[in-house]
């Protein structure tokens, strides 16, 4: 290493030498800007120091995600202001916006989608070790001496075109069945729930990857100009002894990628976005000249450092100052009209619930929005199953049905995919104590369901088969990874193609392990 770059190089406390100050200090003397011989060395460093700065501060932030952008340098210089990234989208793209609607603890799937009449006359046998065939299980019945079987106490009636069999929970998203697609074969290798929502997501099952509305927004671009690419909502649940589970920010993050592809926090209540509006006493125009003069000294850093990452803070205090007034009118639902009421229910009238929530996604979708993932938790039935349940898909079954109907009659969806999934599936056997009227379902990757309709989606289809105890898949199955696949084919992105270099690897959603669409749940 020559002695030039060991004087600038901080110690191990990141502290600068004084023979490193001195010639600082000499440089501003005797050169003019940018023309001392180690300028673009001393530009590299900073370039460097100040994007790990910038991604260290917006990791662990509100603001920097709440304040996140439509344009980035790396997008301007690729020859794009909000649009995709050179050669994307590969092919014509069905979907243009997608609304994810994840169900939190993962709901069983022989209780609603995955019929199995059989297991009547199984109820409190043994599940046979042919069946179960050494899988592993969770802590919480790996000490069981029996896994008893629980048959679903709810009814089932088929419903569409496709004689889907669909539980009594479920009315209305029974009545629709020839609008969705229900995969009833997905499987997963993570039994617990943060590495597999994780995985869901981001594709890899420890924090810290770009999740799916992230890869999107940063390979097609931004629909607006006034709202965020990805937006994020967290239903309520009402149940008071439903399990809850936790979930945070990681879920969303953009991960290696800009901090301007994070999701947005979109919170009920008066403050939907935190730090966006003006401090009492400032007016707008003191704010826009604050941004102004804000502008001109970033601008200034960036052509200090050449930091692309300067021009994503600039983009993000301009976002920031659109959204004071987009975010007021996207929230003010008064002049939704009674019809819109009735088709959601009761419950879209009060804040943060999971029916107020799709009608926001409704809304933030017909906005331009090109992400909007929802959270609705509560699933996590370890136990009380025949009580928790029902109140759980109460809560969005209507919703469920009203946002397709509504996207329907707008036209939007065709090219608005919808999903509607958990983060694996539940067991046959009973956790805990069995009763006639009680039980409890433990975590179970191997086989679970989800649907998904608009978008470019076959509607009417059911896909995948299971074994009689819901226990193994026996036809047709469904990888996450293949999950991921079909949700880029559809915005006209093969997998394969789509990846963004990180510490010397091409990093995929889908990794690189095989993947591929489910074309039979293509339109």
């Amino acid at each position: 290493m020559s002695d030039s770059k060991k004087i600038l190089r901080p110690d191990a406390e990141g502290h600068y030498s004084s023979a490193a100050h001195e010639l600082d200090r000499r440089a501003l003397q005797r050169f003019a800007p940018g023309q001392h011989p180690i300028d673009s060395l001393a530009a590299a460093m900073g370039r460097e120091e100040s994007r790990r700065r910038f991604f260290s501060r917006g990791a662990q932030g509100i603001g920097a995600l709440a304040l996140a952008s439509l344009l980035s340098e790396d997008a301007k210089a690729a020859g794009r202001e909000n649009g995709p990234l050179p050669g994307l989208p590969h092919f014509a793209p069905k979907a243009k916006r997608c609304i994810y609607l994840h169900l939190v603890g993962a709901p069983p799937q022989m209780e609603l989608y995955d019929y199995k009449p059989k297991m009547k006359d199984w109820f409190n046998k043994d599940l046979p070790d042919s069946i179960r065939q050494g899988q592993r299980l969770t802590t919480m019945t790996s000490g069981q001496s029996r896994f008893p079987i629980a048959p679903s106490v709810f009814k089932f009636s088929q419903h569409g075109k496709s004689g889907a069999w669909i539980s009594e929970l479920l009315p209305k998203i029974g009545s629709m069945a020839d609008d969705i697609a229900i995969i009833r074969s997905m499987h997963t290798e993570a039994i617990n729930h943060e590495p597999a929502i994780t995985f869901f997501q981001t594709g890899f099952m420890i924090a810290g990857r770009p999740c799916i509305g992230s890869w999107l927004s940063y390979g097609l671009g931004s629909m607006n100009q006034d709202l965020p690419s990805f937006v994020v909502l967290q239903a309520k649940h009402n149940h008071p002894r439903a399990n809850v589970q936790a979930i945070s920010a990681r879920l969303w993050s953009a991960g290696f990628l800009s901090g301007e592809y994070s999701g947005v926090s979109l919170r009920s209540g008066a403050d939907p976005v935190l730090f966006i509006n003006n401090p009492d006493g400032v007016p707008a125009n003191v704010r826009r000249a604050m941004l102004d003069g804000l502008g001109k000294m970033n601008e200034m850093n960036f052509q200090r450092l050449g930091d692309p990452e300067t021009k994503t803070r600039i983009s993000q205090y301009e976002m920031a100052f659109r959204m004071q007034s987009s975010v007021p009118e996207l929230t003010d639902l008064s002049k939704e009209p009674e019809s819109t009421w009735k088709m959601y229910g009761a419950d879209a009238k009060t804040p943060g619930s999971f029916a107020q929530s799709a009608l926001m996604a409704r809304r933030l979708a017909e906005r331009g929005v090109r992400f909007v993932q929802v959270y609705h938790r509560g699933w996590d039935v370890h136990g009380l199953l025949p009580e928790v349940l029902p109140s759980q898909c109460k809560e969005v079954d209507q919703p469920c049905w009203a946002l397709i109907q509504d996207l329907k009659q707008r036209g939007m969806l065709d090219d608005t995919l919808v999903i509607l999934a958990g983060e694996f599936g539940r067991t046959i056997y009973s956790q805990g104590k069995l009763t006639e009227t009680d039980y409890g379902r433990d975590h179970h990757p191997r086989c679970f369901s989800l649907w998904m309709a608009g978008g470019g989606i076959k509607g009417g289809v059911v896909h995948g088969e299971t074994d009689d105890f819901s226990y193994n898949i026996v036809n047709d199955p469904v990888h996450v990874r293949d999950f991921q696949a079909t949700i880029l084919q559809l915005f006209g992105i093969d997998h394969l193609r789509f990846s963004h270099k990180f510490q010397g690897l091409d990093v995929r959603l889908t990794g690189v392990e095989p993947a591929a669409p489910v074309k039979a749940i293509l339109a």
